[in-house]
């Protein structure tokens, strides 16, 4: 079993994930990079080493649970541990993320963000929870947002009440309940789950015109909980060192 810290980036090819994958292998983890294609996820690890980076890709794609159960066996096989879970994959709706839009949903696309957003990154952290508790300091970040704040939703003239979409949000705001449960239920064992929102980044998702964040920003909150020490939080949901409101 290897003794450095063992990291796995989902959707790590491109954008947050990315820089996510290379700030922690700058710090000296070894970080798995995956994506749904094999070729790009090994191409992302290859960029990476070129960095000094010690990095692997391996083929994932979260929806797929052969692919789930794959990494997990890549990962037992090779290092026998897994430090950092960092659930970072996710859908925005196809057409538009700056689209208020409720009850004109779809179900089609409820089972498109929820697959993803939610449901996969329960199931991939289940496959994977027994790996992180033979790590000495387990710690799981799911990549959520401030669009799933009921509390700023609920404001009067609540700054994002321009993007009321219910299924990205929706499903961000379940995933902020599974980090309160799963915390919860991992309560001494070591092992921390946190809630990241990343601010308004310059990506496929976030838009390129009109957020302020730069990218290697945007990681920063990623970064920081994936090593976090053992007084660290466990339960919250952060930005950039401060909790925000559920």
């Amino acid at each position: 079993m290897t003794t450095k810290k063992v990291a796995l980036i989902t959707g790590a090819n491109r954008g947050i994930g990315l820089e996510t994958a290379k700030q922690l292998g700058e710090l000296g983890t070894t970080v798995i990079v995956t994506a749904r294609h094999l070729p790009v996820a090994q191409e992302t690890a290859t960029q990476l080493k070129a960095q000094g980076i010690d990095a692997y890709g391996v083929q994932l794609d979260v929806t797929k649970a052969d692919e789930r159960r794959a990494v997990a066996s890549f990962i037992d096989e090779h290092f026998g541990k897994l430090d950092i879970l960092v659930n970072n994959a996710g859908v925005a709706p196809k057409e538009s993320l700056f689209i208020a839009k409720t009850l004109e949903t779809t179900p089609e696309e409820f089972q498109y963000i929820f697959e993803t957003n939610l449901f996969s990154v329960v199931y991939l952290t289940r496959e994977l929870l027994p790996l992180i508790k033979k790590s000495k300091s387990g710690r799981i970040v799911n990549l959520s947002s401030i669009l799933g704040s009921l509390s700023v939703h609920s404001q009067k003239d609540s700054p994002i009440a321009p993007y009321r979409i219910l299924s990205y949000d929706a499903s961000k705001a379940a995933l902020n309940l599974f980090t309160i449960f799963l915390a919860a239920e991992l309560e001494g064992t070591g092992i921390k789950v946190n809630s990241a929102h990343p601010g308004w980044v310059q990506t496929e998702i976030g838009g390129y015109e009109h957020a302020p964040m730069s990218i290697v920003d945007g990681a920063k909150t990623s970064v920081d909980l994936a090593l976090l020490d053992a007084n660290g939080p466990t339960g919250k949901f952060i930005h950039l060192g401060d909790e925000l409101p559920w």
